[in-house]
C-alpha cells in the first residue's frame, strides 16, 4: 500500500482520479440511459435502442485517435472545449429528438465524447515516475471497474422513479461537469523532460506503430471483447436457470474481485507481461460455464475478476511506455478505440455462441477470444527485434516473466 500512498501523494493525482471516476461512471451509463429513453419514452424496440447505442459506440471508437491527435497538437483545454460544448447540446436535446435524428446525433456525440480515459492515462504517464506508474495504472483500472459497477446501476434505479429524459439529462450533466473539472484541473500531458523540442516532436506513425504497439492494442481489444462476452454469458446462464434477478449479485462479485485484484497487483514489486495475464484470464473464464446457478457462478467468476484489473492496467502501462511523448494522445486514443471495438463485438459474437450451443458456450467463446488475443499479442511482440534485445522499460510489458527486471 506504500506504492498507492506515493501515487496519491503526487500533486493533482487524487482530484484527477476522482473526476475521472465521475465521468467514466457517466459514460458507462450513457448507453443504458439512451436504451431506457428509446424503449420507455419512444416506446420502440430493444433493437432500435441497440442501434442508437451502436451508433454512439462507433462514434467513440472513431473519435478516440482523432481527439488524441488534437490533444498532441492543440493541447488539452482546446479539446475539452471542443467536446464539452457538443455534449451539452446533445444531452439537453435528447428528450425532444425524433428517433432518426437521435440515431445520427448519437454517432456525433460519440465522435466528440469527452476523452476522459485517454486524458487520465496521459496525465498519469506525465505525473508519475517509472517506479510509480504501475501502481497508478492499477488505481486507474480500479476506478474503471467501479464506474462499471456504479454507473448503469444508478441509471436503472433512477429510471424507476423519474422520466427517461430526466435521467438522460443527469448523465449528460455528469459528463459535462467532469469535462469542465478536468479543464480546470488542467493536468500535464507530458512530463517536464518531455516538453523540449526533441522530446515533443511528432515521429512518423510507422516509427512507433509497429509490431509491439500492435500487440498491445490487440490485447486491449481482446480483454474488452472477453469482458463484454462474460457479462452476456452471466445473464444467459441465469436466465436459463430462472435466476436472472441474481445477475446483479454475480456482476457485483466480479467487480469487487476485480478491484481487489487491481489493488494487489499494483502493490506487487514485480510486474507480469500482458500476454500472460490475458492468457490466464482467458483460461479461468472458460470453466465458469460449468456453473448453473447463481451461488456457483459467484464462485466461478472470482478468478476472472481477480485478473481483470491487472490485465487492463498492464495494457495502459505498455501503451504509455511504447508511445513517444509527441504522439501519446493519439496512441491512448487508439487504445480507447480498440477497447470500444472489443466491447462492441464481444456481445454479438458471444451471443451467437450461446444461440448455437448453450450459455456455457458463451464463457468458452469469451475465454477463447482472450486466449487468441494473448497468443496474437505474444507472436506480434516476438516479431520485433527490439522486443528481444531492448532492456528498456517499454519492452517489459511484453516480455516473458523471467526477462522482467524488478521495478526500481
Amino acid at each position: 500500500m506504500i506504492r498507492f500512498r506515493q501515487v496519491l501523494a503526487v500533486p493533482g493525482m487524487t482530484p484527477l482520479l476522482g473526476i475521472s471516476l465521475l465521468v467514466r461512471a457517466a459514460i458507462t451509463a450513457d448507453a443504458m440511459a439512451l436504451t431506457m429513453y428509446v424503449v420507455l419514452a419512444l416506446d420502440m424496440s430493444y433493437a432500435a435502442a441497440g442501434a442508437v447505442v451502436a451508433a454512439l459506440t462507433a462514434g467513440v471508437a472513431l473519435g478516440g485517435p482523432l481527439l488524441g491527435r488534437m490533444i498532441d497538437r492543440r493541447g488539452l483545454r482546446t479539446v475539452l472545449l471542443a467536446t464539452v460544448a457538443p455534449q451539452i447540446v446533445f444531452w439537453l436535446t435528447v428528450p425532444v429528438q425524433p428517433y432518426v435524428i437521435l440515431l445520427g446525433a448519437s454517432f456525433a456525440a460519440g465522435l466528440l465524447m469527452v476523452p476522459v480515459q485517454s486524458v487520465t492515462r496521459q496525465a498519469i504517464t506525465a505525473m508519475t515516475t517509472t517506479a510509480q506508474r504501475r501502481a497508478a495504472f492499477a488505481l486507474d483500472s480500479v476506478a474503471g471497474e467501479l464506474s462499471y459497477m456504479v454507473g448503469p446501476a444508478v441509471v436503472i434505479l433512477c429510471a424507476a422513479k423519474m422520466s427517461p429524459g430526466v435521467v438522460a439529462w443527469g448523465v449528460g450533466a455528469a459528463i459535462v461537469a467532469g469535462g469542465a473539472g478536468i479543464a480546470l484541473l488542467n493536468p500535464p500531458m507530458r512530463a517536464e523532460d518531455e516538453t523540449d523540442g526533441d522530446a515533443a516532436a511528432r515521429p512518423r506513425r510507422r516509427e512507433w506503430l509497429g509490431a509491439r504497439m500492435a500487440a498491445v492494442l490487440t490485447m486491449g481489444f481482446g480483454v474488452a471483447m472477453l469482458l463484454s462476452g462474460v457479462d452476456l454469458a452471466i445473464v444467459a446462464t441465469l436466465q436459463e436457470a430462472g435466476q436472472v434477478s441474481w445477475a446483479a449479485m454475480v456482476i457485483a462479485v466480479f467487480g469487487v474481485t476485480s478491484v481487489a485484484g487491481g489493488l494487489v497487483y499494483g502493490a506487487l514489486s514485480r510486474p507480469m507481461p500482458t500476454w500472460l495475464l490475458l492468457g490466464l484470464l482467458g483460461l479461468v473464464t472458460i470453466p465458469a460455464g460449468f456453473a448453473h446457478d447463481w451461488p456457483w457462478l459467484c464462485v466461478a467468476v472470482i478468478g476472472s475478476g481477480l485478473l481483470t484489473a491487472p490485465t487492463l492496467s498492464t495494457v495502459s502501462d505498455a501503451v504509455s511506455r511504447l508511445a513517444p511523448a509527441g504522439v501519446r494522445g493519439e496512441a491512448t486514443g487508439m487504445q480507447a478505440s480498440a477497447a470500444s471495438a472489443g466491447f462492441a463485438l464481444g456481445s454479438p459474437i458471444v451471443g451467437m455462441a450461446i444461440d448455437v450451443s448453450a450459455p456455457a458456450g458463451g464463457f468458452a467463446a469469451a475465454g477463447l477470444a482472450g486466449l487468441l488475443a494473448a497468443l496474437t499479442g505474444y507472436l506480434l511482440s516476438r516479431r520485433s527485434p527490439a522486443a528481444a534485445s531492448s532492456p528498456s522499460s517499454s519492452a517489459q510489458a511484453l516480455e516473458p516473466c523471467d526477462t522482467v527486471a524488478p521495478a526500481p
